[in-house]
């Protein structure tokens, strides 16, 4: 199996047999930084959110960014979707795609680059209207195996629509067998000329390195019942509360539970209510996974962490998660609960969004009109844009008609109405 060449800021290492240990497993160490720099990426992103559906364009500053700036590219959608215009390349991105400083669109970019396999992804993030991460491996210019990893985010610069996406993206090229040889051998050499390490000093019970490894809990059986499912799932709730709030882990495993539960309830809704009844709870049909949230961590817990970890189930329960996938789901979701939460907030929005528009378009169609001018046009759409020059004398000639962006027009409309 090859293995990953080194880069500046990696991600996780591949795996495969005979990775785990060994040689070949401390290569892997060597040659791979454990950041997550797409992590990173997302939140920085959710800090430029300040409540808003997306964060501002003018608010992103990527050349300063000296992180994950240099693996960051920026789009700009205001032309449309075909084919955006790069607003900013990082310099790794740069120069993995031997991308010359003229390049200015997606389309010019050499076919076998990391830019190019953009095209891939960036559409999702249009019809989901929220970030999404990505994973994928290709055949790069030199000829050699690479993996990649990224993530997409919306920005906008009137704060209701996408119309620039901000990537961040991080990749390993795999080397030839030879190379991965000579590598295993020269570590090999290296670990044999190293002096044997002290022996680690023992940690007792209470002390300072006690709490630092979590426990792996061993998964409820499939036939396990409701109550059991709540018990697991209130004793990992305990835990994280007794690690002041830490312990990523506890949480993980409590939501993973309380999952479970939402799950085992379809199937025993009677065992359901009758839980419900005696913590003192009623279902709702509307939030069906807010009581299950209380049953686990509490009715009195912090109401708007309980709104989050509603969310995150009912996200779950639309995505058909496992009854004990959620953990690890939660673990590869960009962003973990706040990515969640963030994806279904946007979710909720869209419908809201459409009647906004259609309240728009209501009160464009009443409007007065302030000219009427004949122009032969192309399309059929209800509303257009109209690009006029001002005369000497202080009137419009109209010298354009613009069909065929609706990004453009939704703006543009918009605007109107404000």
């Amino acid at each position: 199996m090859e293995f990953a060449r080194g880069i500046e800021d990696g991600t996780d290492s591949p795996s495969g047999e005979g990775h785990a240990g060994g040689d070949r497993g401390e290569l892997a160490m060597v040659l791979t930084d454990e950041r997550r720099m797409h992590v990173r990426a997302y939140n920085h992103w959710v800090s430029l959110l300040q409540g808003r559906p997306y964060p501002a364009i003018e608010d992103l500053d990527p050349a300063s960014i000296a992180d994950f700036g240099p693996h960051s590219v920026l789009l700009d959608f205001t032309d449309g979707i075909e084919d955006p215009r790069v607003a900013f390349l990082g310099r790794a991105l740069r120069e993995e795609g031997e991308v010359e400083v003229g390049v200015e669109r997606i389309s010019q970019v050499r076919s076998r680059s990391l830019l190019s396999r953009l095209t891939d992804h960036y559409l999702q993030i249009i019809a989901n209207r929220a970030p999404i991460g990505f994973e994928a491996e290709f055949v790069g210019t030199r000829g050699h195996n690479t993996m990649y990893r990224g993530i997409l985010m919306p920005f906008s610069s009137d704060g209701q629509q996408i119309d620039f996406i901000y990537g961040v993206i991080n990749w390993k090229e795999m080397v030839d067998a030879g190379t991965e040889a000579q590598l295993i051998a020269d570590l090999a050499a290296a670990r044999r000329a190293a002096p044997a390490p002290a022996p680690a000093p023992q940690i007792w019970a209470d002390g300072p390195g006690s709490g630092f490894d979590e426990p792996v809990r061993d998964p409820l059986p499939s036939e396990a019942s409701l109550y059991d499912r709540l018990a697991s799932a209130r004793a990992s709730a305990e835990a994280f509360a007794a690690s002041e709030g830490r312990s990523r882990g506890a949480l993980y495993q409590a939501l993973g539970d309380a999952h479970g539960i939402a799950t085992a309830a379809e199937q025993d809704p009677d065992t359901l209510a009758e839980v419900l009844a005696d913590a003192g709870l009623k279902a709702q049909a509307r939030a069906p996974m807010t009581p299950i949230v209380k049953l686990v961590f509490g009715a009195d817990y912090d109401k708007t962490r309980l709104t989050e970890f509603a969310s995150v189930l009912t996200h779950a329960r639309r995505h058909e998660v496992g009854a004990d996938g959620l953990s690890g789901y939660l673990e590869s979701f960009p962003g973990g609960i706040k990515g969640i939460v963030g994806a279904e907030r946007a979710l909720r929005r869209k419908p809201a969004d459409a009647t906004r528009w259609d309240s728009i378009a209501a009160e464009l169609r009443t409007r007065a009109p302030l000219a009427h001018v004949d122009i032969a046009r192309a399309g059929e759409g209800e509303f257009v844009v109209l690009l006029a020059r001002a005369d000497a004398a202080g009137g419009l000639d109209v010298v354009a008609c613009v069909e065929g962006d609706r990004q453009l027009t939704d703006r543009a409309l918009r605007r109107a109405a404000a």
